[in-house]
């Protein structure tokens, strides 16, 4: 798929997302979200190769049961 396809599918129907997207979907902040996911067994992070991608479902659900960030 080219970059402009991947672009046009909306955050909420992607299965993985880039912490770029998950910061301005979130309001969370791309070094706090760095943060989280050097967590150990961080529950949404995806190693794909050397790159951290975002489990969208598990990131949703850990902000949902988080209080405090």
């Amino acid at each position: 798929m080219s970059e402009d396809v991947m672009k046009d599918i909306p955050v909420w129907r992607k299965v993985t997302i880039t912490k770029e997207e998950a910061a301005a979907y979130s309001h969370i902040g791309i070094n706090k979200l760095e943060d989280l996911l050097k967590i150990p067994n961080c529950p949404f992070v995806l190693y794909v190769g050397k790159k951290k991608l975002i489990k969208r479902k598990e990131f949703e659900e850990f902000i949902e049961n988080t209080r405090e960030v």
